[in-house]
């Protein structure tokens, strides 16, 4: 009797089940997670693959994205001092950005929409789901992407061709300016200021 009052006070009911790309999770009513991977990636649905690889690409697309603009951004000292190529790299990186954001939301929307198509279907068998936090923050940073790589590309783009030909001119301006003069220069106006003194001789002064 003792040991089945003990077996009643040692169940735990789970409390929360939840799923992402990589992971099943269970939480139960003390609070501990259970996670488990799945076993096999090829008997995953085909939905969840393309968001593997949707969102594996956003991640390296973005890697790219902030190298490309911070190469680019005038105020760093990578890439010399050559701002008209500065400018298209980071205009590169707002391209990046914008595929970045492209493929998560692509992701985030393809995955939302399978569990809200299997949470509305009466004959659906398996376990159905909500809409969880971590899609409210793939929504958020796919429209940070968008916004931040739309704003850096119009930012490098509103430059005109005479204003980039502008640049490029006060740009060899500058390096022509700071140009040691040449030792055949100096030793020319040594020459010239020496010449007047060569020509008089002792009889002059007589």
């Amino acid at each position: 009797m003792d040991k089945g009052d003990n077996d009643d006070d040692s169940v735990i009911i789970t409390s929360d089940i939840f799923e992402n790309l990589w992971m099943s999770c269970a939480v139960d009513s003390t609070g501990n997670f259970n996670c488990w991977n799945f076993q096999s990636m090829l008997a995953l649905p085909g939905y969840i693959q393309a968001c593997r690889a949707l969102m594996i690409t956003s991640i390296v697309l973005g890697t790219f994205g902030l190298a490309a603009t911070l190469v680019g951004m005038q105020c760093s000292k990578i890439g010399g001092e050559n701002y008209v190529m500065k400018g298209r790299i980071a205009g590169t990186g707002g391209v990046f950005f914008i595929l970045q954001g492209l493929c998560t939301m692509i992701a985030v929307s393809w995955y939302a929409f399978n569990i809200t198509q299997e949470f509305f279907d009466p004959l659906y068998p398996g376990t159905k789901y909500e809409i969880g936090e971590g899609l409210y923050i793939g929504w958020s940073s796919a429209t940070m992407a968008l916004c931040g790589g739309s704003c850096l590309l119009c930012s490098c783009g509103m430059r005109s061709p005479e204003e980039e030909k502008r640049q490029s001119h006060l740009q060899n301006f500058r390096s022509y300016s700071y140009q040691p003069q040449s030792r055949h220069t100096i030793q020319t106006v040594s020459a010239t200021s020496n010449v007047p003194s060569s020509q008089y001789g002792l009889s002059a002064y007589v």
